[in-house]
Protein backbone atom coordinates (compact mmCIF):
# COMPACT_ATOMS: atom_id res chain seq x y z
CA UNK A 1 0.00 0.00 0.00
CA UNK A 2 1.77 3.22 -0.79
CA UNK A 3 2.16 5.62 2.50
CA UNK A 4 -0.15 8.95 2.29
CA UNK A 5 1.64 11.78 1.13
CA UNK A 6 1.65 15.61 1.88
CA UNK A 7 1.54 17.48 -1.39
CA UNK A 8 3.11 14.49 -3.24
CA UNK A 9 5.66 14.17 -0.55
CA UNK A 10 6.56 11.69 1.64
CA UNK A 11 5.44 12.68 5.40
CA UNK A 12 8.65 11.86 6.54
CA UNK A 13 10.28 14.47 3.71
CA UNK A 14 7.17 16.90 4.43
CA UNK A 15 7.91 17.35 8.00
CA UNK A 16 11.86 17.70 7.86
CA UNK A 17 11.56 20.03 5.60
CA UNK A 18 9.08 22.20 7.68
CA UNK A 19 11.22 21.05 10.83
CA UNK A 20 14.43 23.04 8.82
CA UNK A 21 12.31 26.07 7.89
CA UNK A 22 11.49 27.18 11.03
CA UNK A 23 14.66 25.97 12.86
CA UNK A 24 16.35 28.17 10.11
CA UNK A 25 14.21 31.33 10.24
CA UNK A 26 14.58 31.23 14.27
CA UNK A 27 18.68 30.93 13.08
CA UNK A 28 18.62 33.85 10.65
CA UNK A 29 17.25 35.95 12.81
CA UNK A 30 19.67 35.57 15.52
CA UNK A 31 22.51 35.58 13.17
CA UNK A 32 21.72 38.37 10.73
CA UNK A 33 21.72 40.77 13.75
CA UNK A 34 24.98 38.81 15.39
CA UNK A 35 27.23 40.88 13.71
CA UNK A 36 25.99 44.38 14.94
CA UNK A 37 25.53 42.89 18.32
CA UNK A 38 29.04 41.86 18.59
CA UNK A 39 30.44 45.19 17.55
CA UNK A 40 28.08 47.36 18.97
CA UNK A 41 26.96 45.86 22.59
CA UNK A 42 29.68 43.67 23.03
CA UNK A 43 32.81 45.88 21.59
CA UNK A 44 34.55 42.81 19.58
CA UNK A 45 36.78 43.75 16.81
CA UNK A 46 35.67 42.86 13.26
CA UNK A 47 38.57 40.20 12.88
CA UNK A 48 36.80 38.34 15.78
CA UNK A 49 33.69 38.45 14.61
CA UNK A 50 35.06 36.56 11.31
CA UNK A 51 37.23 33.78 13.49
CA UNK A 52 34.03 32.95 15.37
CA UNK A 53 32.16 32.34 12.23
CA UNK A 54 35.34 30.46 10.31
CA UNK A 55 35.90 28.43 13.52
CA UNK A 56 32.02 27.24 14.09
CA UNK A 57 32.17 25.98 10.32
CA UNK A 58 34.83 24.50 10.65
CA UNK A 59 33.97 22.78 14.18
CA UNK A 60 30.07 21.41 12.22
CA UNK A 61 31.87 20.30 9.06
CA UNK A 62 33.75 17.80 11.15
CA UNK A 63 31.15 16.74 13.27
CA UNK A 64 29.53 15.96 10.24
CA UNK A 65 31.80 13.22 9.51
CA UNK A 66 31.56 11.47 13.36
CA UNK A 67 28.23 12.10 13.97
CA UNK A 68 27.11 10.57 10.29
CA UNK A 69 29.41 7.42 11.76
CA UNK A 70 27.88 7.11 14.53
CA UNK A 71 23.94 7.40 13.38
CA UNK A 72 25.31 4.30 10.75
CA UNK A 73 26.53 2.58 13.48
CA UNK A 74 23.64 3.25 16.24
CA UNK A 75 21.19 2.82 13.04
CA UNK A 76 20.25 5.62 14.66
CA UNK A 77 18.61 8.71 12.93
CA UNK A 78 15.44 10.64 14.52
CA UNK A 79 16.86 10.38 18.13
CA UNK A 80 20.50 12.00 16.85
CA UNK A 81 18.51 14.64 14.56
CA UNK A 82 16.53 15.83 17.65
CA UNK A 83 19.26 16.34 19.90
CA UNK A 84 21.31 18.51 17.35
CA UNK A 85 18.56 20.46 16.57
CA UNK A 86 17.55 20.94 20.26
CA UNK A 87 20.98 21.82 21.18
CA UNK A 88 20.72 24.69 18.64
CA UNK A 89 18.05 25.86 19.51
CA UNK A 90 18.70 26.14 23.62
CA UNK A 91 21.75 27.81 22.48
CA UNK A 92 19.74 31.00 21.30
CA UNK A 93 17.78 31.24 25.02
CA UNK A 94 21.46 31.59 26.36
CA UNK A 95 22.62 34.37 23.84
CA UNK A 96 20.35 36.76 25.47
CA UNK A 97 22.10 36.40 28.58
CA UNK A 98 25.98 37.04 27.57
CA UNK A 99 28.14 39.57 28.69
CA UNK A 100 30.87 39.03 26.68
CA UNK A 101 32.44 37.84 23.41
CA UNK A 102 33.98 34.60 24.97
CA UNK A 103 30.43 33.81 25.93
CA UNK A 104 29.20 34.18 22.41
CA UNK A 105 31.77 32.33 21.14
CA UNK A 106 31.15 29.35 23.58
CA UNK A 107 27.45 29.64 22.61
CA UNK A 108 28.39 29.50 18.85
CA UNK A 109 30.47 26.60 19.32
CA UNK A 110 27.56 24.29 20.99
CA UNK A 111 25.32 25.42 18.34
CA UNK A 112 27.64 24.00 15.58
CA UNK A 113 27.83 20.84 17.12
CA UNK A 114 24.28 21.11 16.74
CA UNK A 115 24.34 21.10 13.47
CA UNK A 116 26.99 18.81 13.22
CA UNK A 117 24.75 15.85 15.48
CA UNK A 118 21.45 16.88 13.05
CA UNK A 119 23.02 16.99 9.44
CA UNK A 120 24.24 13.75 8.33
CA UNK A 121 21.24 11.78 10.36
CA UNK A 122 18.66 13.86 8.99
CA UNK A 123 19.97 13.88 5.18
CA UNK A 124 20.53 9.60 5.79
CA UNK A 125 16.65 9.84 7.33
CA UNK A 126 15.63 11.86 3.89
CA UNK A 127 17.14 9.14 1.95
CA UNK A 128 15.60 6.51 3.41
CA UNK A 129 12.11 7.62 3.47
CA UNK A 130 12.02 7.82 -0.54
CA UNK A 131 12.25 5.80 -3.45
CA UNK A 132 15.10 6.12 -5.59
CA UNK A 133 13.75 7.84 -8.13
CA UNK A 134 12.39 10.95 -5.64
CA UNK A 135 15.48 11.38 -4.76
CA UNK A 136 15.88 14.65 -6.22
CA UNK A 137 12.45 16.20 -5.53
CA UNK A 138 13.11 15.27 -2.00
CA UNK A 139 16.32 17.25 -1.15
CA UNK A 140 14.96 19.84 -3.63
CA UNK A 141 12.37 20.22 -1.22
CA UNK A 142 14.24 20.20 1.75
CA UNK A 143 17.08 22.57 0.65
CA UNK A 144 14.16 24.84 -0.51
CA UNK A 145 12.53 24.94 2.72
CA UNK A 146 15.42 25.80 4.88
CA UNK A 147 16.29 28.75 2.38
CA UNK A 148 12.48 30.05 2.97
CA UNK A 149 13.47 30.09 6.47
CA UNK A 150 17.28 31.56 5.88
CA UNK A 151 14.88 33.87 3.42
CA UNK A 152 12.11 35.21 5.97
CA UNK A 153 14.39 35.41 9.53
CA UNK A 154 16.25 38.09 8.90
CA UNK A 155 13.27 40.21 7.37
CA UNK A 156 11.72 39.61 10.52
CA UNK A 157 14.37 40.89 12.54
CA UNK A 158 14.87 43.74 10.65
CA UNK A 159 11.10 44.10 11.30
CA UNK A 160 11.25 43.48 15.10
CA UNK A 161 14.50 45.16 15.96
CA UNK A 162 12.71 48.93 15.86
CA UNK A 163 9.84 47.72 17.73
CA UNK A 164 12.13 46.11 20.33
CA UNK A 165 14.06 49.61 20.18
CA UNK A 166 17.41 47.94 19.43
CA UNK A 167 17.50 45.16 21.78
CA UNK A 168 19.15 42.30 20.48
CA UNK A 169 18.19 40.08 23.48
CA UNK A 170 14.41 40.19 22.75
CA UNK A 171 15.61 39.35 19.17
CA UNK A 172 17.47 35.96 20.99
CA UNK A 173 14.60 35.37 22.88
CA UNK A 174 11.60 35.37 19.80
CA UNK A 175 14.27 33.38 18.15
CA UNK A 176 14.08 30.30 20.77
CA UNK A 177 10.56 30.74 21.15
CA UNK A 178 10.32 30.01 17.46
CA UNK A 179 13.07 27.14 17.48
CA UNK A 180 10.74 25.29 20.11
CA UNK A 181 8.16 24.88 17.49
CA UNK A 182 10.54 23.34 14.85
CA UNK A 183 11.77 20.64 17.56
CA UNK A 184 8.04 20.17 18.10
CA UNK A 185 7.51 18.99 14.22
CA UNK A 186 9.62 16.12 14.95
CA UNK A 187 6.50 14.29 16.47
CA UNK A 188 5.07 13.97 12.93
CA UNK A 189 8.32 12.40 11.91
CA UNK A 190 9.23 8.79 11.92
CA UNK A 191 12.33 6.76 12.13
CA UNK A 192 12.55 4.55 9.03
CA UNK A 193 13.08 0.60 9.77
CA UNK A 194 16.62 -0.55 8.66
CA UNK A 195 16.86 -4.07 6.75
CA UNK A 196 18.05 -6.95 8.84
CA UNK A 197 20.60 -6.65 6.45
CA UNK A 198 22.55 -3.89 7.51
CA UNK A 199 21.68 -3.97 11.39
CA UNK A 200 24.90 -3.90 13.63
CA UNK A 201 27.17 -4.36 10.07
CA UNK A 202 29.48 -1.56 11.67
CA UNK A 203 29.34 -2.26 15.31
CA UNK A 204 33.14 -3.50 15.57
CA UNK A 205 34.57 -0.50 12.81
CA UNK A 206 36.10 2.11 14.74
CA UNK A 207 35.67 5.93 13.77
CA UNK A 208 37.95 6.90 10.59
CA UNK A 209 38.06 10.09 8.95
CA UNK A 210 39.37 8.11 5.90
CA UNK A 211 37.29 7.38 2.98
CA UNK A 212 39.12 3.80 2.62
CA UNK A 213 35.59 2.05 3.01
CA UNK A 214 34.22 4.18 -0.05
CA UNK A 215 34.06 3.09 -3.41
CA UNK A 216 36.31 4.98 -5.70
CA UNK A 217 33.32 6.52 -7.64
CA UNK A 218 32.19 8.14 -4.23
CA UNK A 219 36.30 9.41 -3.64
CA UNK A 220 35.83 10.87 -6.76
CA UNK A 221 32.73 12.62 -6.61
CA UNK A 222 34.10 13.99 -2.93
CA UNK A 223 37.28 15.53 -4.67
CA UNK A 224 35.28 16.88 -7.51
CA UNK A 225 32.75 18.56 -5.21
CA UNK A 226 35.51 20.19 -2.95
CA UNK A 227 37.85 21.34 -5.89
CA UNK A 228 34.85 23.37 -7.70
CA UNK A 229 34.02 24.42 -3.89
CA UNK A 230 37.32 25.86 -3.61
CA UNK A 231 36.38 28.31 -6.02
CA UNK A 232 32.88 29.31 -4.64
CA UNK A 233 33.14 31.85 -2.29
CA UNK A 234 30.49 32.97 0.31
CA UNK A 235 27.92 34.61 -0.59
CA UNK A 236 28.42 37.10 2.09
CA UNK A 237 32.07 37.94 -0.07
CA UNK A 238 30.20 37.81 -3.52
CA UNK A 239 27.79 40.76 -2.25
CA UNK A 240 30.53 42.85 -1.98
CA UNK A 241 30.45 43.15 -5.91
CA UNK A 242 26.87 45.08 -5.94
CA UNK A 243 29.21 48.21 -4.17
CA UNK A 244 31.18 48.20 -7.81
CA UNK A 245 28.15 48.53 -9.61
CA UNK A 246 27.27 51.91 -7.73
CA UNK A 247 24.85 50.78 -5.10
CA UNK A 248 24.72 51.13 -1.27
CA UNK A 249 25.34 48.91 1.48
CA UNK A 250 21.41 48.92 2.15
CA UNK A 251 21.07 47.27 -1.14
CA UNK A 252 22.66 43.90 -0.23
CA UNK A 253 20.20 42.67 1.33
CA UNK A 254 18.03 42.58 -1.58
CA UNK A 255 20.03 41.26 -3.76
CA UNK A 256 20.67 38.14 -1.53
CA UNK A 257 17.13 37.98 -1.49
CA UNK A 258 16.57 37.69 -4.89
CA UNK A 259 19.24 34.82 -5.30
CA UNK A 260 17.39 33.46 -2.85
CA UNK A 261 14.44 33.79 -4.27
CA UNK A 262 15.86 31.84 -7.66
CA UNK A 263 16.73 29.39 -5.08
CA UNK A 264 13.57 28.59 -3.89
CA UNK A 265 11.74 29.37 -6.75
CA UNK A 266 13.69 26.25 -9.06
CA UNK A 267 15.00 24.23 -6.39
CA UNK A 268 12.47 21.65 -6.40
CA UNK A 269 11.51 21.86 -10.28
CA UNK A 270 15.11 20.85 -10.47
CA UNK A 271 15.14 18.38 -8.20
CA UNK A 272 12.42 16.69 -10.31
CA UNK A 273 14.47 16.96 -13.69
CA UNK A 274 17.16 15.19 -11.99
CA UNK A 275 14.78 12.55 -10.96
CA UNK A 276 14.06 11.93 -14.71
CA UNK A 277 17.49 12.84 -17.15
CA UNK A 278 19.57 11.81 -13.77
CA UNK A 279 21.97 13.72 -11.43
CA UNK A 280 25.06 14.23 -13.15
CA UNK A 281 23.77 15.68 -15.98
CA UNK A 282 22.20 18.63 -13.55
CA UNK A 283 25.20 18.72 -11.47
CA UNK A 284 27.00 19.65 -14.19
CA UNK A 285 24.52 22.18 -15.70
CA UNK A 286 24.44 23.74 -12.41
CA UNK A 287 27.93 23.97 -12.28
CA UNK A 288 28.17 25.74 -15.54
CA UNK A 289 25.41 28.22 -14.24
CA UNK A 290 28.18 28.96 -11.47
CA UNK A 291 30.97 29.24 -13.75
CA UNK A 292 28.78 31.96 -16.21
CA UNK A 293 27.78 33.84 -12.81
CA UNK A 294 31.52 34.26 -11.93
CA UNK A 295 32.72 35.16 -15.76
CA UNK A 296 29.79 37.82 -15.67
CA UNK A 297 31.38 39.21 -11.98
CA UNK A 298 35.04 38.93 -13.65
CA UNK A 299 34.28 41.44 -16.65
CA UNK A 300 31.17 43.33 -16.01
CA UNK A 301 30.03 45.67 -13.23
CA UNK A 302 26.76 47.30 -14.29
CA UNK A 303 23.73 46.79 -12.40
CA UNK A 304 21.72 44.61 -14.34
CA UNK A 305 24.87 42.32 -15.04
CA UNK A 306 25.48 42.03 -11.41
CA UNK A 307 21.58 41.15 -10.90
CA UNK A 308 21.65 38.62 -13.49
CA UNK A 309 24.85 37.55 -11.79
CA UNK A 310 23.37 36.49 -8.65
CA UNK A 311 20.20 35.01 -10.59
CA UNK A 312 22.28 32.33 -12.28
CA UNK A 313 24.13 31.82 -9.00
CA UNK A 314 20.68 31.21 -7.76
CA UNK A 315 20.39 28.45 -10.46
CA UNK A 316 23.53 26.73 -9.71
CA UNK A 317 22.56 26.11 -6.25
CA UNK A 318 19.35 25.61 -7.06
CA UNK A 319 20.48 22.89 -9.56
CA UNK A 320 23.22 21.66 -7.05
CA UNK A 321 22.41 22.04 -3.38
CA UNK A 322 19.65 18.98 -3.18
CA UNK A 323 21.18 16.95 -6.10
CA UNK A 324 24.36 16.50 -4.41
CA UNK A 325 22.79 15.08 -1.32
CA UNK A 326 20.31 13.08 -3.87
CA UNK A 327 23.76 11.71 -5.69
CA UNK A 328 25.85 11.02 -2.52
CA UNK A 329 22.93 8.99 -1.57
CA UNK A 330 23.16 6.50 -4.31
CA UNK A 331 26.92 6.30 -4.26
CA UNK A 332 27.23 4.46 -0.87
CA UNK A 333 25.98 1.54 0.91
CA UNK A 334 22.74 1.38 2.67
CA UNK A 335 24.88 1.07 5.95
CA UNK A 336 26.93 3.66 5.45
CA UNK A 337 24.62 6.54 4.53
CA UNK A 338 24.85 9.21 7.21
CA UNK A 339 28.78 8.77 6.91
CA UNK A 340 28.52 9.40 3.62
CA UNK A 341 26.16 12.72 3.56
CA UNK A 342 28.70 14.01 6.38
CA UNK A 343 32.09 13.88 4.29
CA UNK A 344 30.11 15.47 1.27
CA UNK A 345 28.58 18.11 4.00
CA UNK A 346 32.17 18.46 4.82
CA UNK A 347 33.82 18.90 1.57
CA UNK A 348 31.24 21.38 0.84
CA UNK A 349 32.10 22.82 4.48
CA UNK A 350 35.82 22.98 4.54
CA UNK A 351 35.92 24.22 0.58
CA UNK A 352 33.64 26.97 1.36
CA UNK A 353 36.13 28.24 4.31
CA UNK A 354 39.43 27.68 2.05
CA UNK A 355 37.16 29.46 -0.78
CA UNK A 356 36.57 32.52 1.49
CA UNK A 357 39.88 32.61 2.62
CA UNK A 358 41.76 32.64 -0.41
CA UNK A 359 39.12 34.76 -2.52
CA UNK A 360 38.87 37.12 0.13
CA UNK A 361 42.48 37.64 0.55
CA UNK A 362 42.85 37.80 -3.31
CA UNK A 363 39.89 40.34 -3.51
CA UNK A 364 41.89 42.80 -0.63
CA UNK A 365 45.49 42.50 -3.06
CA UNK A 366 44.05 42.43 -6.26
CA UNK A 367 40.61 43.12 -6.25
CA UNK A 368 37.28 41.36 -7.39
CA UNK A 369 38.08 40.53 -10.69
CA UNK A 370 41.06 38.82 -9.80
CA UNK A 371 39.08 36.59 -7.33
CA UNK A 372 36.26 35.75 -9.34
CA UNK A 373 38.99 34.62 -11.80
CA UNK A 374 40.38 32.56 -9.05
CA UNK A 375 36.59 31.15 -8.16
CA UNK A 376 36.57 30.65 -12.21
CA UNK A 377 39.70 28.62 -12.48
CA UNK A 378 39.05 26.30 -9.76
CA UNK A 379 35.68 25.77 -10.93
CA UNK A 380 36.46 24.69 -14.24
CA UNK A 381 38.80 22.16 -12.75
CA UNK A 382 36.08 20.99 -10.60
CA UNK A 383 33.65 20.47 -13.27
CA UNK A 384 36.06 18.63 -15.45
CA UNK A 385 37.41 16.44 -12.74
CA UNK A 386 33.42 15.88 -12.25
CA UNK A 387 32.93 15.12 -15.63
CA UNK A 388 35.70 12.50 -15.65
CA UNK A 389 34.12 10.28 -13.42
CA UNK A 390 32.52 8.52 -16.18
CA UNK A 391 35.54 7.52 -17.37
CA UNK A 392 36.17 5.35 -14.68
CA UNK A 393 32.61 3.25 -15.76
CA UNK A 394 30.36 3.81 -13.41
CA UNK A 395 27.19 6.41 -15.02
CA UNK A 396 26.28 8.61 -12.10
Amino acid sequence: MEPKRIFGLRKNVFWLGIVSLINDFSSEMVYSVMPAFLTVVLGAPAVLVGFLEGFADALASVLKIYFGWLSDKLGKRKSLAVSGYTLSVATRWFLAMVVGFWQVFLLRAIDRIGKGLRDSPRDALIAESVDRHELGKSFGYHRAMDTVGAMLGPLTAAFLLPIFLNDYRLIFQVAFLAGIFAVLSFIFVRDVPRPKAAENVQLSERFSFSLKPFSGVFKRYILAVFIFGLGSMPITLILLKTQEAGLGSAFMPLIYFISSFTFVLFAIPAGKLADKIGDRKLIILGFIMAILSYFNFAYFSSLASVIAGFVTFGLYSAMTDGVQRALASKLVPDNRLAAGQGFLNAAIGFSSLLAGVIGGGIWTVWGSDAAFLYGLVMMIIGLLTFIGLNSHGKEL
